[in-house]
């Protein structure tokens, strides 16, 4: 596992604990370049945050509190939106208020740039890495992938089966794992599907004679599809009334890996609240060079390549 890990993974770890538990530790952690991280409480009118060291308060100016603020390239909502959030820092130095209190300067800029330099440079294509949901857009999910970094998972690579929004995958603050597609001068953009398992390691937990539980994805003149898991749909003979999204109740009627296709039997419909739950992984390694989704007899071939 890597050092630079996204914001709220490292907050509540011993060795960040530790090097916040006094000042002789916060100098050494100093010293050290350490990458720490606290939440931060408050921003003020002139957007620095204030970060809670437990003993003792942080300052992270604006211009140091994300790459590319004291540029420009970068608004300042970046510093607002991390009120009541943890964030990564290293620490600069220390001062004094008209208290005479002592105040850690603190800088997350500096602990971005060396995320970038000393771990996101390194990342090629078919890397996993660790990520965790920042925000969702209807086009795709926003992920730190470490110290506050986001990169972009487009909402077609979340999953196989087609989603409207990445809500119905994810919610922000959710820990996940991602596969890195392409790299373009440190702009990293995301994939997530090819973790989820090819169709017949799906398909391989169902059976025909079953009912299961799924999720209608697409209602089409010829029938619907509708999702099993992630990475798996059938499609279902068509029924009136029945709308994209609602939970169906389906019986499954034959499984053809040659077709990589399921028939299925619509029995009941209901809506459905979306509650997404982590991703349950069948790939767990560190790199993936391709993927084949179909099976090797498939009349179809469905491939993903990394490079």
């Amino acid at each position: 596992m890597t050092d630079y890990l996204p914001e709220g993974r490292r907050i509540d770890t011993y060795e960040n604990l530790e090097a916040m538990s006094s000042i002789k530790a916060l100098n050494d952690a100093m010293r050290e370049h350490k990458i720490l991280e606290a939440r931060a409480t408050v921003c003020d009118q002139n957007h620095n945050l204030v970060v809670d060291l437990g003993f003792m308060k942080g300052i992270i100016k604006r211009e140091d509190g994300a790459i590319g603020i004291r540029e420009g390239k970068v608004r300042d909502i970046a510093v607002i939106s991390r009120v009541n959030r943890p964030v990564c820092f290293v620490v600069k130095g220390f001062t004094k208020d008209e208290k005479g209190n002592t105040i850690a300067i603190l800088s997350r800029e500096e602990a971005q740039r060396a995320c970038e330099r000393e771990y996101i440079s390194t990342l090629i294509p078919g890397d996993v890495i660790d990520g965790k949901i920042t925000h969702l857009e209807n086009f795709g999910a926003f992920v730190d992938i470490g110290c506050g970094i986001v990169a972009l998972m487009p909402i077609d690579a979340i999953s196989v089966s087609r989603i409207e929004h990445p809500r119905e995958r994810f919610t922000v603050g959710m820990d996940i794992k991602a596969v890195v597609r392409s790299v373009e001068e440190n702009r990293i953009s995301l994939s997530h599907k090819e973790l989820l398992g090819t169709w017949e390691e799906n398909a391989a937990k169902f059976s025909a004679g079953e009912t299961v539980a799924g999720i209608i994805r697409s209602v089409e003149n010829y029938g619907a599809f509708v999702e099993l898991a992630p990475n798996l749909a059938g499609l279902a003979e068509s029924r009136e009334g029945i709308k994209v999204g609602e939970q169906a109740s389906v019986f499954i009627k034959s499984i053809i890996p040659q077709r990589m296709k399921i028939k299925l039997i619509i029995i009941d419909t209901f809506r459905y609240e979306y509650n997404p739950k982590p991703p349950q992984y069948i790939f767990n390694g560190n790199h993936i060079d391709s993927f084949l989704y179909s099976p090797q007899n498939s009349d179809k071939t469905v491939m993903s390549y990394f490079y």
